[in-house]
């Protein structure tokens, strides 16, 4: 099981937070530096195993600026997975010379046919999908599809990793949604569970078939470590 630590970014720090509640966040305190510096916690990331690191960057997310300059910094480090905003296949290509991979998330998306065109451009090794839920219903304002739909119609697609994050769970130590996970089991080898996994659910989520996780709290308070 390959543990990818989490990392929010705003203002040029690495910031904490709750279910997606972005006004609230605070700089992160984590086992791995005594600042919130994301160069550092990088560096410290990496001399514990770590083989990636997810970056959010709640600035381009919410179109208020960028942290391109701290996140271009970090990939020397480690490759990043960065999930800035995309809402088009030109926007996923102006990101993708910052990071290692970029992501592709249902919550900023335009439309599934920008998802297509995406998935058709750039190659899957560089390549993740997000798939947004907020109370077990997808979170976009571009695609109007269901879970299930959403789902089958991946099936068909020749994609890279494919992140499911319960954004209701995020930051709230409540665990790895289970419901969410039986929908997209077919296809559970490009499945990354994210928002809230637990350390004690490691095994489960192995013996489904899942190979990567996204952690955030629990890797940061220690109890969790990162590669």
């Amino acid at each position: 099981m390959e543990i990818i630590p989490v990392l929010d970014i705003m203002n040029g720090m690495a910031v904490s937070g709750k279910s997606g509640e972005r006004e609230n966040y605070r700089p992160l305190e984590t086992v791995f530096s005594d600042t919130p510096d994301p160069v550092s916690i990088a560096l410290s990331l990496k001399a514990r195993g770590a083989g990636s690191v997810y970056i959010a960057d709640l600035d381009a997310i919410e179109g208020k600026g960028h942290n391109l300059d701290v996140v271009g910094r970090v990939n020397h480090v480690l490759p990043v997975i960065l999930d800035a905003g995309v809402n088009d296949s030109q926007t996923f290509g102006f990101f993708l010379e910052h990071a290692s991979m970029v992501v592709a998330a249902t919550e900023t998306l335009s439309s599934f046919e920008e998802l297509e065109e995406i998935i058709r451009r750039y190659p899957p090794s560089r390549t993740v999908i997000s798939v947004d839920v907020k109370d077990m219903e997808l979170y976009s304002a571009g695609i109007d599809l269901g879970l299930e739909e959403l789902r089958d119609r991946l099936l068909g697609m020749e994609t890279g990793d494919i992140i499911l994050l319960d954004i209701s769970s995020v930051g709230t130590g409540a665990g790895f949604n289970r419901e969410l996970l039986e929908v997209f089991r077919p296809l559970i080898d490009r499945i990354v569970p994210g928002g809230g996994v637990l350390p004690e659910e490691i095994p489960e989520l192995e013996a489904m078939g899942v190979r990567r996780v996204l952690a955030g709290r629990a890797l940061h308070e220690g109890r969790l470590m990162p590669g």
